[in-house]
């Protein structure tokens, strides 16, 4: 693994993780072998290639998982890709429980890792079956929060369509995760972008649009 090739970032996020700390770091090395550059998004180590993004190394209670962001493009010969809900479109899991079975699927892990690689070189795009693209930073925030993604999902279609919409317009990765973010109580609380604190969207004629909105 070259030394130059690490973020600071990532130093900090592996010096305070306790757990999967061992499995982190043989996925990042393993990452950094696929010549891939690195990063920190989503609060994540994060690799891309060209500034595209490739994996995401992330855990959980029960697995730690390499996460490719087209993984819904790779062939997938092993059936070894997970989709984590049915309205994750793009992305996919590889998961672990322990660092023995990193080293058992190194090579395999690596195979998929150059499979991605040349999906972003032939600039292949996943096919959404929405009238409209989530935005990578939502699937990320509900990969990262199954709670948030469940109240999301509770929203009527308008509602759902509205957010969308209002993230995706953003042009910068930042800027779509800082209206995430500061949307996301609202959205848990099952509130719309346009709900006055009334419940009603302030297009409805029951309400008066007086009201102050949830922020």
């Amino acid at each position: 693994m070259t030394t130059s090739k690490l973020d600071p970032k990532v130093d900090e996020f592996l010096s305070e993780t306790k757990k999967w700390k061992a499995e982190f770091e043989k996925l990042r090395t393993i990452a950094l072998d696929c010549e891939l550059t690195e990063g920190f998004k989503w609060m994540h180590p994060c690799y891309t290639f060209e500034n595209k993004n490739i994996v995401l190394i992330h855990g959980f209670k029960e697995y730690c998982a390499v996460l490719f962001h087209k993984g819904a493009l790779l062939k997938d010969t092993l059936g070894i890709l997970v989709q984590q809900t049915e309205n994750v479109q793009s992305a996919r899991q590889i998961r672990f429980t322990n660092v023995d079975e990193i080293l058992e699927k190194e090579s395999i892990l690596k195979d998929y890792i150059f499979e991605a690689i040349e999906v972003e070189k032939a600039g292949l795009e996943v096919k959404r079956k929405n009238e409209f693209s989530i935005p990578e930073e939502l699937e990320m925030k509900f990969d990262e929060m199954p709670d948030f993604q469940a109240a999301f999902e509770a929203l009527t279609p308008g509602r759902q369509r509205a957010y969308i919409l209002y993230f995706s317009k953003a042009k910068q990765a930042k800027t779509r995760e800082s209206r995430i973010e500061k949307y996301k109580q609202r959205i848990l609380n099952g509130k719309g972008l346009n709900d006055c604190t009334c419940g009603l969207s302030k297009k409805q004629p029951n309400c008066d649009g007086s009201h102050k909105y949830i922020q």
